[in-house]
């Protein structure tokens, strides 16, 4: 697909969500300080259904301000249908914003929670964890007949809020573009679009990994989420060669994961909900000075898993 189609096409997707937010706060936020980046940018040059779009925002108060007006919204859709709506809120702790959703970690339109249950099983990073998520989507979104009813919350996770049509709202980054693509880990996905001035942003490194579908690692706050990530890529027949690997293995060899905050920032990078319940068992163990070191993580993975 041509630059300019795809440009065009998110121009147009990115109005039509714009018209069906009501908060005029939230609507002027968004329209001057949103990002689209990631996958679908990479399909659609490559020819190939794009999945979602996934929107980032350049400054803390705007993340905010979405999460808040759509989690709101969520509830309100909850409500009305008559479904259990579980605690949910908010939380904006170090400069960092996120969707706390009850026990479960993730909620979905779906009011019996068998969605989570089944999520919970699944692999983190495998394809089938990323198309669970997909065909819940898709069906949730063929549910709906109503033009008015589009863009609306379907599908919560601590860093993300997922909107019927294809649209995901990033909450745990924001920034400027620059900023954005430091928490990504490969290349061929830090071309851009932007709001402010309607440009598609394409950069030439990118541009050459999609040639040859070859994953190049650029560096990333979080490499234990990029190891997950590795297996949905080689699936879809991308390749990657032992120095990319071993980067990512540099990567990790420098995170000190006896240290229970940075363990906990670095699951919650993989956003899936058993990394969730394996969080709430070592804060747990934490609170009652149980020493957390490589046996006792272990034996915690084998009963989770």
């Amino acid at each position: 697909m041509k630059p300019k189609t795809i440009e065009r096409i998110l121009n147009k997707k990115f109005d039509t969500l714009l018209e069906s937010i009501k908060d005029e706060s939230v609507k002027k936020s968004i329209k001057k300080n949103t990002i689209i980046t990631g996958g679908c940018i990479v399909s659609m040059l490559l020819k190939e259904p794009v999945n979602d779009y996934d929107l980032y925002f350049r400054n803390f108060i705007t993340a905010k301000k979405v999460a808040e007006y759509f989690l709101e919204v969520y509830k309100e859709n909850k409500k009305a249908k008559g479904s259990f709506v579980p605690e949910m809120s908010v939380c904006d702790k170090g400069g960092r914003i996120r969707v706390a959703v009850g026990s479960a970690g993730v909620d979905s339109e779906t009011s019996d929670h068998k969605d989570y249950r089944f999520f919970e099983t699944l692999d983190p990073g495998s394809p089938e964890q990323e198309g669970y998520i997909e065909n819940v989507v898709e069906v949730i979104t063929k549910d709906n007949k109503d033009e008015e009813d589009k863009f609306r919350p379907i599908f919560l996770t601590s860093n993300a809020i997922t909107l019927s049509d294809k649209i995901q709202l990033i909450l745990r980054f924001y920034g400027e573009p620059d900023d954005i693509h430091k928490n990504y880990d490969f290349v061929h996905c830090t071309n851009y679009w932007t709001s402010w001035d309607k440009k598609l942003i394409l950069n030439k490194e990118s541009l050459q990994s999609m040639i040859s579908r070859e994953l190049i690692y650029s560096g990333s706050l979080y490499p234990i989420c990029s190891v997950m990530r590795l297996r949905k890529f080689i699936e879809r027949g991308w390749t990657i060669n032992a120095g990319q690997v071993f980067k990512i293995c540099y990567q990790i060899s420098k995170l000190n994961l006896d240290d229970p905050n940075v363990l906990y920032d670095q699951l919650l990078g993989v956003d899936v909900a058993y990394f969730y319940d394996l969080i709430c068992r070592l804060k747990s163990a934490e609170e009652n000075k149980i020493d957390i070191d490589y046996i006792y993580i272990c034996e915690l993975i084998d009963k989770i898993w």
